[in-house]
C-alpha cells in the first residue's frame, strides 16, 4: 500500500495539487476565476512556457542553460530598440531576435560541446556576459515609447499595434500568446516523441557513450539542443515586450527561477521521470497560479521567491525520492 501510494503520489501529485491550489485560492477571492484574471494567469504563463520548453530541451540531453534569463533580458530590449529608436518592419523585428538566440545558443554549445566546460559554468559565463551586453546597449535604462534621449530629444518611434496584439491581443476569443503556447507546446510534444530527432535528443542524454555507438552524432544534437534552448528563450523575450509594450531591463531575471522550477515539476506529471513538454507545461501552470493568487492576497511581492524555491525544494525532493526508489528495486 506504502509503495502504491508513493507511486500514485508521485504520477498524480503535481495535477492534484494544481486543483487544490486553485480551488484555495478561487474559495479566498471570488475574483479569482473571474475571465480576466484566468486569461491574466495564461498570459504570464505564456512566456515562461516558451522558456521552459528551452530549459526542457538542454535538461534533455543531460545538460542545463542557465543562461535563458539574460537571452530574454537581451531580446526584450533589443525588440523595443528596433521599433522606438529605428522604426524598423515587423518582419525584422520578430527575425533578429530569433537570430540572437540561435546565436547565444551556438556559443553556449561551443564551450560546452568543443572547450568541454562543464554546462552549469559555460551557461552561468554567457549569463553574465549577456547581463552585461544587455545593460550596456541600454545604458543600464529601460527602453519605452517616445523616450527621452541623452541629447535632450525624444526616440522617434513606439511600439507597433501590430507588433503589441502578439503580446496583448485576442484570436478565436483567446489571448493571441496562450493560443502560441498551445501550439508550441504540441508540436514540441510531436517532435520529442514522434521524430527521430526527438529520441535521439532523449538516447544522447541517457547515455551519450551508448548514442555515440549506436551511431547517433552526440555533438551535432547536443548543439541542436541548446541552440533550441537559445530560440526559445528569445521567443519568450519576444513575448514579454509585446505584453507589457517596453523594454525593460533585467526582464528575464524572474523568468529563469520560474522556468527551471516548471521543468523539474514536470519530470513528476504522469510519472514521466524524466524531461518532457507536457510535464514542463503543467509546472509552468502551477507556478502561474501561484503567484497569481498570491498577489491577490496582497502578499508582498518579495515573499514570492521563497514560495518558487519552495515548490522547486518539493519538487526536486518528490523526483530524486522516486528515481532512488525505482534504482533499488
Amino acid at each position: 500500500m506504502k509503495d502504491k501510494f508513493l507511486d500514485y503520489s508521485y504520477k498524480y501529485g503535481a495535477l492534484v495539487i494544481i486543483a487544490l491550489v486553485i480551488v484555495l485560492f478561487s474559495l479566498s477571492n471570488e475574483n479569482f476565476l473571474s475571465y480576466d484574471n484566468l486569461a491574466d494567469i495564461l498570459r504570464s504563463i505564456s512566456i515562461v512556457t516558451f522558456v521552459a520548453i528551452g530549459v526542457t530541451f538542454s535538461q534533455i540531453v543531460d545538460g542545463f542553460d542557465l543562461s535563458v534569463g539574460s537571452t530574454v533580458s537581451l531580446t526584450t530590449v533589443v525588440v523595443a530598440s528596433m521599433m522606438v529608436f529605428y522604426q524598423l518592419p515587423l518582419i525584422v523585428v520578430l527575425t533578429v531576435p530569433l537570430l540572437i538566440g540561435i546565436l547565444i545558443g551556438l556559443l553556449n554549445a561551443l564551450l560546452i560541446v568543443k572547450v568541454r566546460i562543464p554546462d552549469l559554468l559555460a551557461t552561468l559565463a554567457v549569463m553574465y556576459i549577456i547581463g552585461g551586453v544587455h545593460k550596456t546597449y541600454t545604458k543600464g535604462f529601460s527602453i519605452y515609447n517616445n523616450m527621452q534621449l541623452p541629447d535632450g530629444t525624444k526616440a522617434p518611434g513606439k511600439f507597433t499595434e501590430s507588433f503589441l496584439w502578439i503580446g496583448q491581443g485576442k484570436l478565436f476569443g483567446l489571448p493571441v500568446p496562450v493560443l502560441l503556447m498551445i501550439i508550441a507546446v504540441v508540436l514540441v510534444h510531436i517532435f520529442l516523441t514522434y521524430t527521430r530527432w526527438g529520441r535521439q535528443l532523449y538516447v544522447t542524454g541517457g547515455n551519450q557513450e551508448a548514442a555515440r555507438l549506436s551511431g547517433i552524432q552526440v555533438n551535432r544534437v547536443r548543439t541542436m539542443a541548446y541552440v533550441l534552448s537559445g530560440v526559445f528563450a528569445a521567443m519568450g523575450g519576444l513575448l514579454f515586450a509585446a505584453r507589457v509594450g517596453s523594454g525593460q531591463i533585467d526582464a528575464g531575471a524572474p523568468v529563469l527561477m520560474e522556468s527551471v522550477a516548471a521543468v523539474f515539476v514536470g519530470y513528476s506529471v504522469l510519472g514521466a521521470g524524466k524531461p518532457n513538454v507536457i510535464g514542463t507545461f503543467f509546472g509552468a501552470v502551477l507556478i502561474g497560479v501561484l503567484l497569481n493568487g498570491l498577489t491577490m492576497l496582497n502578499l508582498p511581492y518579495y515573499a514570492f521567491d521563497i514560495i518558487k524555491g519552495l515548490v522547486l525544494v518539493l519538487a526536486l525532493a518528490i523526483t530524486f525520492i522516486h528515481l532512488t526508489r525505482r534504482r533499488s528495486a
